[in-house]
């Protein structure tokens, strides 16, 4: 792969994209994957960046829908990819928040630290989810909007484990205060995790490239729609 001579075109194409993920959650871990390689971009991410604008091209009339359903339930999706980078090993977190069924928050983030094993990334990842979602909740009380106990879906059943077991064992000391961060949530009365399955994981198209069905799929979840498509 040849360095792009004209470095500025391809940063300006990544930050208008950066922007529109605003409203088109589903581009979000393509950006940021995209973002990764602005200091010193090549041919083939440029190759990657027309791809996806030609697919913003293909679906113009694509963005949110949001409900004027009165559900203020608070949930969220958190997942991640275990050491996706090829490069450094890092593992990528994924989180999309919703209130009731309108997304409000969403991330697909390089995680800083390596992890050592799948369980120990997917607990970082709810780890940060569930500051987002605590935060979240605090900020719908403020309002004195009426909302329930914040629900938290993980398809990790090992992650789910460390969280609500009170041992720590010799394997999780590494990740103590990120196993602390849940834990404490948990007994407090302040959060709720549930399991999912991982075909139903929301998250999953903020961590990773997904084949076009469960593209789809999850996107549908996000409460993705198209003006312009038949609603029959």
């Amino acid at each position: 792969m040849v360095l792009l001579e004209d470095r500025e075109q391809y940063r300006r194409i990544v930050g208008k994209l950066m922007y529109l993920t605003i409203t088109r959650p589903d581009i979000t871990f393509a950006v940021n994957k995209l973002c990764q390689f602005s200091y010193a971009p090549r041919t083939a991410h440029l190759q990657a960046a027309h791809r996806v604008l030609q697919y913003i091209k293909g679906t113009v009339g694509q963005g949110l829908f949001y409900s004027a359903s009165s559900d203020l339930t608070l949930k969220g999706f958190t997942d991640s990819d275990w050491a996706s980078c090829p490069d450094s090993r890092h593992s990528t977190t994924g989180f999309t928040m919703f209130v009731g069924d309108s997304l409000i928050s969403l991330r697909s983030k390089k995680q800083h630290v390596v992890s050592r094993s799948s369980a120990e990334a997917e607990y970082r990842a709810l780890a940060l989810a569930t500051c987002e979602l605590v935060w979240l909740h605090t900020l719908l009380v403020s309002l004195t909007a009426a909302t329930t106990i914040p629900i938290l879906f993980s398809d990790s059943t090992a992650a789910i484990y460390i969280a609500i077991n009170p041992v720590f064992h010799e394997r999780t000391k590494h990740i103590e205060i990120d196993c602390h961060t849940v834990r404490e949530k948990i007994d407090d009365g302040e959060l709720k995790l549930l399991h999912v399955r991982t075909e139903d994981q929301v998250a999953d198209i903020m961590t990773k490239p997904l084949f076009p069905n469960q593209f789809e799929h999850l996107k549908s979840k996000m409460s993705i729609l198209n003006i312009f498509e038949s609603s029959s």
